[in-house]
């Protein structure tokens, strides 16, 4: 601001340009966080039952304790001595675990603050949404990495590609808040370079646009600074060598020394390599400034130099000699091999890329677009992350996240259908904060776990709709001068290359946003029964009025519960056998009750049943595991035997399908007792009321014999 107060009288028009851009962009920053929050809160509570506190993401935010779901998290997952790394990107936290078995992937996902599990590329991933900063910063202290890390993840000896994977993402991912930052005073440069135009002003030589466009560069101009430090600390090796080594490619003389290209450079004699290179129509003198790859190869090499100087040298004096003869050897080495052989592969990973985008732009937009999403899910997507990086090294310019941003937006726009369809009110919240989310800063996390992946047919919706608008900005040659998220805070960032590129970015993201919403909307998906609203919680999104038929489920469910007052509900057993206490199993999260009270059945035939009409909310893949929502509102949770997870689904058989509607003794599920205890596991089964906290009270009933006419719950409201 103070940069713009100081503006010469003469360009007074670029000073209205500033305020009325720049103060926006401020406001809008400012105001962001208590817009979204009334937004959800709106919009939840328009859905909230009469004195309720509106539910999902706004009320999760304020109660949750950041450290129990720190300390629950890190328990499940096999405890600290099981971390071997932990890290974290905008939504997820990412263990690399010493024994993947010792985790709990059910409980995890079934915590407080936890959206989803993932188990992809040799990691642990817990997906948290917008939370993951503050839990990984409460877990950190609790995990000791320095002790255990490093040495025995799976990740580590098993598959090596998972291991690259891995390693990529952490060199890159605690870049993107600075490259994000980079794009959105960009686009607000362009933005107030279109207005100026308009206007008849060049503002191009304006003190303020000139200073911003600077820092604006710095992430990228010292970029090989910042990978420098980030690739050394994922690989285990000095950091402040590393960002020495960065800082050298970048210093201005050297810059000069490799610029001139027809002038011979010598170090101990050896010449420094220089050269040109062209891609497309462009020719460009190779420059180590804004480079990726070079010190990536530079940082791979000190790795095993230092390791190897601190076998040789005495460890009194390794912390002089280490640092020293790495320096004095790494210079000549990076200039003269490393430096060359980075730039060249750089530009054949551009000329590459330049290619197909010449090929078939349209399709290469389309897969992009379409597919952006499912690399996300596994994780996939921060290994094209090097390719965009280095595209704007190379050339100025990328397309990559454009028609990522149509994936982004078509996630946004199918979680917006989602919650225009959706009866049930926490996924309302859930889908009003992951639109939100997707679509202003492009985290599109949220939308991907929290509704679309997990309703399945929005997921769909999106890939056909993000296809769609990545082919139409492909169509009209879409590129970005930065390497930003896509959102609605850095749109102009695709502006920067005519107004052409950028009408097609806007149509492109439009088809994506507006197509994928009304796609969800009509196409329709298997909804999820509310908590607690009774009949009217069995519903199936895009199905006709069915009032009447609920009423009727409603009396028959009532009749069910025997000799059951108005505040009273007696639930049969789901399984035919021995009701013993809860408290009798031999496994600690069952036995705590730490997942809701209930009872457990020792089981004489291999079925789990109806004990009464409800809706199949969820079957585990493995089968060993569903969830129950009765037409009177109890949620129960059925897990037969203990660890019977690692069985993969042998010895069950499924006879309904999720989200089917069935009635009191229906068979949902079969398994064979005697099979799976040869096999060596429990066959008790936990009957658990996931929605204990809803209850005045919920008591197990032992019994010696129980079947789904038997209550062994009694429930006060």
């Amino acid at each position: 601001m103070l940069l713009v107060m100081q503006a010469r009288s003469k360009d007074r028009r670029i000073k209205w340009v500033y305020f009325i851009l720049i103060y926006l962009g401020l406001f809008l920053c400012l105001l962001l966080r208590r817009m979204c929050v009334r937004l959800v809160t709106g919009l939840i509570k328009g859905h909230s039952l009469a004195g309720e506190q509106p539910i999902g993401i706004i009320k999760e935010e304020n109660v949750m304790d950041i450290n129990r779901v720190a300390k629950d998290i890190l328990k499940h997952v096999g405890g600290k001595e099981n971390v071997s790394d932990l890290s974290h990107c905008f939504t997820r936290l990412r263990f690399v675990l010493k024994d993947m078995s010792k985790a709990d992937k059910e409980v995890v996902e079934h915590l407080e603050g936890v959206i989803q599990v993932v188990i992809s590329g040799g990691q642990f991933q817990v997906v948290l949404g917008s939370k993951v900063t503050k839990v990984y910063d409460a877990m950190l202290p609790m995990v000791d990495l320095e002790s255990g890390g490093g040495e025995g993840g799976q990740a580590e000896k098993g598959n090596v590609l998972n291991h690259v994977l891995q390693v990529i993402s952490k060199m890159f991912t605690p870049l993107i808040p600075a490259i994000a930052a980079s794009g959105l005073i960009k686009g607000l440069l362009t933005a107030a370079k279109l207005v100026a135009a308009g206007r008849g002003v060049d503002i191009a030589s304006n003190d303020t646009y000139i200073l911003l466009f600077a820092a604006s560069q710095i992430i990228f101009y010292f970029m090989p600074v910042f990978l420098g430090y980030t690739a050394a600390k994922a690989l285990k090796c000095n950091e402040i060598i590393a960002m020495t080594i960065g800082g050298f490619l970048c210093y201005p003389q050297l810059d000069a020394i490799i610029q001139d290209v027809s002038a011979v450079t010598r170090i101990f004699g050896i010449p420094v390599i220089k050269g040109a290179w062209t891609i497309g129509e462009s020719t460009r003198v190779f420059s180590y400034t804004e480079s990726v790859i070079p010190i990536l190869l530079a940082v791979f090499v000190l790795m095993y130099l230092e390791r190897a100087l601190e076998k040789i040298i005495p460890q009194i004096l390794q912390i002089i000699l280490v640092p020293g003869i790495s320096m004095i050897l790494m210079v000549p080495l990076t200039l003269c091999l490393l430096g060359p052989v980075g730039i060249w592969v750089g530009n054949g990973i551009q000329t590459v890329y330049y290619a197909l985008m010449q090929f078939n732009a349209v399709l290469g937009g389309a897969v992009v677009g379409g597919l952006w999403g499912v690399f996300v899910i596994f994780g996939a997507h921060r290994a094209l992350l090097p390719v965009g990086l280095n595209d704007v090294a190379v050339s100025g310019k990328q397309n990559l996240l454009a028609f990522a941003g149509a994936a982004n937006f078509s996630q946004g726009g199918a979680a917006l259908g989602v919650m225009l369809k959706s009866r049930n009110r926490e996924l309302k919240g859930v889908a009003a904060s992951a639109t939100i989310s997707a679509v202003l800063v492009g985290i599109t996390e949220p939308a991907i776990y929290g509704c679309n992946l997990r309703l399945k047919k929005p997921m769909i919706c999106a890939i056909i709709c993000g296809a769609l608008g990545g082919g139409i900005m492909g169509l009209g040659g879409v590129y970005g001068d930065a390497f930003a998220n896509n959102g609605v805070l850095t749109i102009f960032t695709y502006a920067a290359f005519g107004m052409t590129p950028f009408i097609f970015y806007l149509v492109g993201i439009a088809v994506s946003f507006f197509g994928a919403a009304v796609l969800t909307y009509f196409v329709g998906f298997d909804d999820i029964p509310d908590k607690g609203d009774g009949a009217a919680a069995v519903n199936r999104a895009g199905d006709k009025n069915r009032t009447g038929d609920e009423n009727r489920a409603g009396d028959e469910s009532r009749a069910v519960c025997e000799n059951a007052g108005e505040n009273e509900i007696l639930l049969g057993s789901p399984i035919q056998g021995k009701a013993v206490p809860m408290t009798s199993v031999k496994d600690e999260v069952f036995s705590s009750e730490a997942l809701g009270k209930g009872i457990a059945v020792i089981p004489e035939k291999g079925e789990v049943t109806a004990p009464a009409d409800c809706t199949v909310t969820l079957i585990y893949p493995t089968l060993h595991a569903m969830g129950l929502t009765m037409d009177n509102g109890v949620e129960l949770l059925i897990h037969v035997g203990m660890d019977t997870v690692k069985l993969e689904g042998r010895y069950f058989q499924k006879h309904v399908e999720e989200g089917a509607h069935i009635k009191k003794g229906t068979k949902i599920v079969s398994f064979d007792i005697d099979k799976i205890k040869e096999a060596g596991y429990d066959t008790v089964v936990p009957v658990i009321v996931g929605n204990t906290a809803n209850f005045a009270e919920v008591k197990g009933l032992e019994r010696e014999h129980a079947d789904c006419d038997t209550p062994v719950v009694r429930i006060i409201r």
